[in-house]
């Protein structure tokens, strides 16, 4: 975990009001944390979507 990044207790609150983290068809699942955290670095950066840190995933 990264600083800036949800807490445990913050998730605990907030992970249950997400969608379920399940693919459509083919396409594999994504981690609603590290994509919740990926969209905080950014807002909270103001860096563009394709210079985000590598630990929140691919940008597109």
């Amino acid at each position: 975990m990264a600083r800036g990044d949800l807490t445990d207790q913050e998730w605990a609150m907030i992970g249950p009001l997400l969608p379920p983290e399940r693919g459509r068809w083919a396409r594999p699942s994504g981690d609603n944390r590290q994509f919740l955290n990926g969209m905080l670095h950014v807002l909270r950066t103001g860096c563009p979507w394709r210079d985000m840190h590598e630990r929140y995933g691919k940008w597109n």
